[in-house]
C-alpha cells in the first residue's frame, strides 16, 4: 500500500556527514543477523480469539480517505466498513478464529464496493525484531488486494515516515510477469519498502517514494495457490538490515534474493500494523468496478501477528507515544550539558540542510563534547538554511515559561533567523540581525550564547503540545550574505526555568450544529487560527485546518448519515492566553 499520509513538509535534503562521530559510534555496534537470527522471547501478540476485535489494540476504519486522500491515495475503489471486519471461525481451518476482512459488491456514496480494515496508530509501535503473520486470503482473481504492511509513527509526510509492506497480493500481470512463468495472482505475493530518496525526485515522481522493489525481485511464487490457505509471513528488522520472508509448508523462502540494507533513517524509527484488503486502484489491473472479476463478497483472515526480539533487539509500545516532557531541561543537539531527556541525531531526530546548492559541510570544531552541526556557505546571495526534525511529535508543554538556548559561532555581519515548527504546520521565526545584539548573542565572530524566551519562540501559532521542528536556521531573506563564510550551531537547550504546568485546557468556544441529513458543521469563536479532529463511527481520524472569517473559525463535513457517531476535539490558538488549547474529545450523533 501507499500514499497514506497527505500531510506536506518542505522539501528538505537529509544531511549526514556532519554528523560523522554519531554515525561512526552506530556503526560500531554489533550488528544483528538477519540471516542467522536468534529468535527471542515473544514480546507482543494479537491472536485475534476473541469475541470481536480489540479496539484497544487498533482501529477500525470508515472511510475511503475523503476529503483528503479519496482513494486512500491509490484510486481504490472500495470503502472501509467497520461491518466488513470481525472475528470468525475460518471455514476452511476448523478451531481457528481469526480477524476476518470481509469485500463486498456494496454501493456506499461513489464506492461500488466495502471491505474491511485496521490499523494500531496510536496503540501499537513496533521497532526493530522479528515480526511475524499468519494469513490467508481468498480467490484473488482480478481486483482484490490484500496486504499486511506498517507506516512509520513520525509525523512527517509520506514517503519520509518510510513504509514497510510484508505482503502484498493482487498485483497487475505486468508485474507478476517479471517472475516468468505467467503466474496467477493467487501464486505471486511480494513485499516491499518505500522511503523518501533524493535520486527518486524525478518529473513524474514529486514525492520522491523510493520503491525497493521497482524493477528487483521482491517475490515469492509456490506451486500451490494461496487461496484460502495459511501462510505465515516474516519480516526480520534491524537498525542495519532487512529480511522478508514467507513460510510456506514448513519452508521458509526469501521474498528479496539478498537482505535489504536499512538505506534510510526513517526505517529505524517506531512502525505502526496496518491490515486490510483493498479492492481495485493503481496497484491492480481493476481500475474501475467493471474490471474487478473476483467473486465476492471474499475474506482475507488472519490468525495471528506477533512480534519477537530478535539477536537481542525488538520493542513494542503501547498507546500514544506523545507524552510532555518533564520540565527541567531538554537537550535539541548537545553532548555533555547535563538535560532530563534529549534528542540524539541520526535515532530520534534527524538534520536538513535545505538548500545543496549554497551550503555544505562545514570544519568549524564542536563548541561541546564531540558533535557539532557545521556548514559551510559557498554561493553568495543564495539562500540558506537546515534544522533539526524531531522524529515523533514532541510535547513541551511544561516548557511554555522557559527558554531555549543554543550556541552558535557565526561571523558578525550574516543576519539570519531562528524558527519552529509544529505538526500542525504552523511556524514562527525570531530575528537576528547583523552586527546588533539580540537575545544576549554578542555579535563578534566567535563562539557566542542566545537565550530566546519560549513565549518569544512559539509566536502567536506554533503549538507546544506537538513540536516536530525543534529547531530551524535560514538566512535573511532581504539580507543574503555576499561572501562565503563557515558557521557552527551546538548546545541546543530548552529550559523550563519553572515546574509550573499549563493549566487544564477549558471547553473553549466551540460548537458542533447538523446542517442536513448528511452534514455537520465544526465551529469555534477563538478569534484565531483552528483544527478539527474528528472520526465517524470510530474511523480514521480526520485532522482539517478549519476556515477563518473575522473570529469564527467553521468546517463543514458531509458524507454522514443518520446514526454515526462523531466523535471530534479542537486545537486551537487561545488569543487571550497566548498559546494553543486541545479540546477534551465529544461527541455527536447524526439524526
Amino acid at each position: 500500500m501507499n500514499n497514506e499520509n497527505d500531510q506536506h513538509q518542505p522539501n528538505r535534503k537529509p544531511f549526514q556527514i556532519l554528523l560523522a562521530g554519531v554515525l561512526l559510534a552506530a556503526g560500531a555496534q554489533a550488528c544483528a543477523s538477519v540471516t542467522n537470527p536468534v529468535i527471542g522471547q515473544l514480546l507482543w501478540s494479537e491472536e485475534f480469539n476473541g469475541a470481536s476485535v480489540d479496539t484497544a489494540t487498533w482501529n477500525v476504519i470508515d472511510g475511503n480517505g475523503c476529503p483528503n486522500l479519496c482513494g486512500n491515495g491509490n484510486a481504490e475503489l472500495q470503502y472501509y466498513s467497520p461491518n466488513n471486519v470481525s472475528i470468525a471461525d475460518v471455514p476452511f481451518e476448523p478451531g481457528t478464529r481469526a480477524l476476518a476482512l470481509r469485500a463486498q459488491r456494496q454501493t456506499v456514496g461513489s464506492n461500488a464496493f466495502t471491505s474491511g480494515k485496521v490499523e494500531s496508530h496510536n496503540k501499537v509501535q513496533v521497532q526493530y525484531g522479528m515480526i511475524e503473520i499468519r494469513m490467508a486470503t481468498p480467490n484473488l482473481t482480478t481486483g482484490l488486494w490484500p496486504a499486511a504492511w506498517l507506516l512509520g509513527t513520525s509525523a512527517q509526510t509520506w514517503p519520509r515516515n518510510g513504509e514497510i509492506d510484508i505482503m502484498e497480493m493482487g498485483h497487475k500481470a505486468s508485474s507478476r510477469a517479471a517472475a516468468g512463468g505467467n503466474p496467477s495472482a493467487n501464486n505471486f505475493v511480494g513485499s516491499n519498502v518505500i522511503t523518501w530518496q533524493q535520486a527518486a525526485c524525478v518529473p513524474g515522481n514529486e514525492s520522491c517514494a523510493a520503491s525497493t522493489a521497482w524493477q528487483t525481485k521482491n517475490w515469492y511464487v509456490p506451486a500451490t495457490s494461496l487461496a484460502n490457505r495459511f501462510v505465515t509471513y516474516r519480516l526480520y528488522w534491524t537498525e542495519s538490515e532487512m529480511r522478508f520472508t514467507t513460510v510456506d509448508n514448513g519452508v521458509e523462502r526469501n521474498m528479496y534474493d539478498a537482505p535489504l540494507p536499512v538505506n534510510s533513517t526513517a526505517l529505524q524509527a517506531p512502525f505502526y500494523l496496518l491490515l486490510n484488503m483493498a479492492v481495485g486502484g493503481n496497484f491492480t489491473d481493476a481500475a474501475t468496478p467493471e474490471q474487478v472479476t473476483a467473486a465476492l463478497p471474499a475474506t482475507t483472515y488472519v490468525d495471528y501477528v506477533r512480534v519477537y526480539q530478535l539477536d537481542g533487539k525488538g520493542a513494542v509500545k503501547l498507546g500514544n507515544q506523545t507524552v510532555p516532557e518533564v520540565a527541567g531541561k531538554f537537550g535539541v543537539f548537545t553532548d555533555t550539558t547535563a538535560v532530563n531527556a534529549k534528542l540524539v541525531a541520526g535515532t530520534s531526530s534527524d538534520i536538513f540542510l535545505w538548500n545543496g546548492a549554497s551550503s555544505g559541510a562545514g570544519t568549524t570544531a564542536p563548541y561541546e563534547g564531540s558533535n557539532v552541526i557545521a556548514w559551510a556557505y559557498t554561493a553568495p546571495n543564495q539562500w540558506w538554511g537546515g534544522g533539526i526534525q524531531a522524529r515523533q511529535a514532541r510535547d513541551l508543554t511544561n516548557y511554555r515559561n522557559g527558554t531555549m538556548r543554543f550556541r552558535i559561532k557565526i561571523p558578525a555581519n550574516v543576519a539570519f533567523n531562528i524558527g519552529i515548527g509544529d505538526t500542525y504546520t504552523n511556524q514562527n521565526w525570531v530575528s537576528f540581525p547583523a552586527n546588533t545584539t539580540a537575545y544576549g548573542l554578542v555579535r563578534n565572530g566567535d563562539w557566542a550564547t542566545a537565550t530566546i524566551p519560549v513565549s518569544t519562540l512559539i509566536g502567536p501559532k506554533v503549538a507546544l503540545q506537538s513540536i516536530l521542528d525543534v529547531f530551524m536556521i535560514s538566512s535573511d531573506a532581504n539580507r543574503l550574505p555576499a561572501s562565503t563564510f563557515q558557521f557552527a550551531i551546538d548546545d541546543i537547550v530548552w529550559d523550563a526555568g519553572t515546574t509550573t504546568t499549563t493549566p487544564p485546557p477549558p471547553s473553549g468556544p466551540t460548537s458542533v450544529t447538523q446542517l442536513s441529513a448528511t452534514t455537520l458543521q465544526f465551529a469555534t469563536t477563538t478569534g484565531g487560527w483552528a483544527d478539527v479532529h474528528y472520526t465517524v463511527n470510530n474511523g480514521a481520524q480526520l485532522n482539517v485546518r478549519m476556515r477563518l472569517d473575522g473570529s469564527t473559525n467553521t468546517y463543514v463535513a458531509g458524507g454522514l448519515k443518520s446514526g454515526d457517531v462523531v466523535r471530534y476535539s479542537f486545537t486551537y490558538w487561545d488569543t487571550a492566553r497566548n498559546f494553543a488549547v486541545d479540546t477534551a474529545q465529544q461527541s455527536y450523533t447524526m439524526q
